[in-house]
C-alpha cells in the first residue's frame, strides 16, 4: 500500500529544506513516494529538490519530479493535479512547500483513510507565527464531527485546512481534480464544496500533525472575498435552501442586507423575515429593498431574534461577539444542520 506525498512547488526555496527534512523524518515505514511538481520557479527550488532526491532514495522514500518551463506559473490547481497524475500511490497526502508535517503524520492519517477510502481526512495543525490567524486556527481545530459539515459555507472556507488534507486516491477520481482557473481561485474550496455535493466524507483526526505557515507569499492572499462569497452562497442556496420553503436572516446589518440582496430572485421570495438583537434596527421594523425593480418594492419585517422562526441563515461573525450570539442561538433550542447555518 503507497502513500504519494503531493508536493506543488512554486518560489519556496526559503522553506523547501524545512518541507523535505519533514518528509525523511516520517514514522510510516510502508512505501512512501513524493510527488514534486515545480510550477516554473524562478529561484532555486528545482536546484532543492535535486538535492533531495538522493537523501530521500537512500531511505526508500522515491521521488518523482515534474515541471514546466513556461515564464509564468499556471497555478496551484495545476500543479497539485500534475502532481497528481505522476503520482502511483493508492493514498494522496497533500503538503505545501511552505509547511512542515510531524514525524507521525502519515502513519496516523493512513490509518484512518484505509477505513473510510470516500473520506477527505484532515488534521489539527498549529501555526507559524504561532499568533497568527487565531481565531481561524481555533475554529478549524475545534469543529464538532457534525459541524465539518454544517459550517462549510463560513468564510472561513474548507472545514478541514487543505494543507492538512489526506485521501485515497478514488476522492480525486471521483471529483475530477482541482480547478485550474490559476492566480485567484480557491480550488481547495470548490473541490471541498463538489466533493461533499456527491456524497463524500470528511474526517479530522484530532491531532497536531502539521505546522501551517502562515505568510505574505501565501496564495490565499490572492483570492478575492467577493470570489469566496460566490462560490460558498452558491453552494448554500443549492444544498440547503433549495429545500426550504421561507427562512429567516439573522442579522439586518450590512452583512445579512448584503446575503439577501446576492440571493437568486426565488429565494429573496422565501425570505420572511431579518432578525437582530440591535434595537435601533428592531425598532425601524421594516427592510425595503431598494434595488428591487418589483412594483411595490419588497419589504421585510425585523423583528428579535427570539420571535422570529426557524430556519435562520446565520449572517453573525462567530466568535466575535464575547459569546452573545452563541448564547442567543442556544436559548432557542436549535438544532445546527437542520434549524439553521453559519454564512459569516
Amino acid at each position: 500500500m503507497e502513500v504519494s506525498i503531493i508536493l506543488p512547488v512554486y518560489n519556496a526555496e526559503q522553506w523547501l529544506d524545512e518541507c523535505l527534512q519533514s518528509i525523511l523524518q516520517q514514522t510510516f515505514s510502508g512505501r512512501l513516494e513524493v510527488s514534486a511538481f515545480n510550477d516554473s520557479s524562478t529561484d532555486k527550488s528545482f536546484d532543492i529538490l535535486l538535492k533531495w532526491q538522493p537523501l530521500l532514495e537512500e531511505r526508500n522514500i522515491s521521488m518523482i519530479m515534474g515541471g514546466h518551463g513556461d515564464k509564468s506559473p499556471k497555478g496551484v490547481g495545476f500543479a497539485k493535479n500534475q502532481a497528481v497524475r505522476q503520482s502511483s500511490g493508492t493514498f494522496l497526502c497533500f503538503l505545501d512547500a511552505d509547511d512542515v508535517m510531524d514525524p507521525e503524520r502519515v502513519e496516523a492519517q493512513l490509518r484512518v483513510a484505509v477505513q473510510h477510502s470516500d473520506a477527505i481526512i484532515g488534521s489539527q495543525f498549529r501555526r507559524e507565527p504561532v499568533d497568527s490567524t487565531e481565531r481561524f486556527t481555533r475554529w478549524c481545530n475545534t469543529l464538532s464531527p457534525a459541524q465539518l459539515y454544517t459550517q462549510t459555507y463560513t468564510s472561513h472556507g474548507p472545514t478541514v485546512a487543505m494543507p492538512t488534507w489526506f485521501c485515497s486516491r478514488s476522492v480525486l477520481d471521483r471529483v475530477g481534480g482541482f480547478d485550474e482557473s490559476g492566480k485567484g481561485t480557491p480550488e481547495d474550496l470548490i473541490f471541498f464544496l463538489k466533493h461533499l455535493q456527491l456524497g463524500g466524507k470528511v474526517i479530522r483526526v484530532d491531532q497536531c500533525l502539521m505546522m501551517y505557515r502562515y505568510h505574505p507569499q501565501a496564495t490565499t492572499h490572492s483570492i478575492h472575498r467577493d470570489t469566496i462569497w460566490k462560490i460558498r452562497l452558491q453552494a448554500l442556496e443549492e444544498d440547503v435552501i433549495s429545500k426550504w420553503q421561507q427562512f429567516t436572516i439573522w442579522s439586518a446589518g450590512k452583512q445579512g442586507r448584503k446575503f439577501y440582496r446576492s440571493l437568486k430572485a426565488e429565494n429573496k421570495k422565501k425570505v420572511i423575515n431579518f432578525c437582530d438583537v440591535d434595537v435601533k434596527k428592531i425598532e425601524k421594523g421594516i427592510y425595503i429593498y431598494e434595488e428591487s425593480e418589483e412594483v411595490p418594492k419588497p419589504r421585510i419585517p425585523i423583528v428579535h431574534f427570539s420571535e422570529a422562526k426557524p430556519p435562520f441563515i446565520i449572517c453573525v461573525k462567530l466568535d466575535l461577539t464575547g459569546g452573545g450570539l452563541e448564547e442567543n442561538l442556544s436559548s432557542l433550542n436549535l438544532k445546527e444542520g437542520e434549524d439553521y447555518f453559519h454564512f459569516s
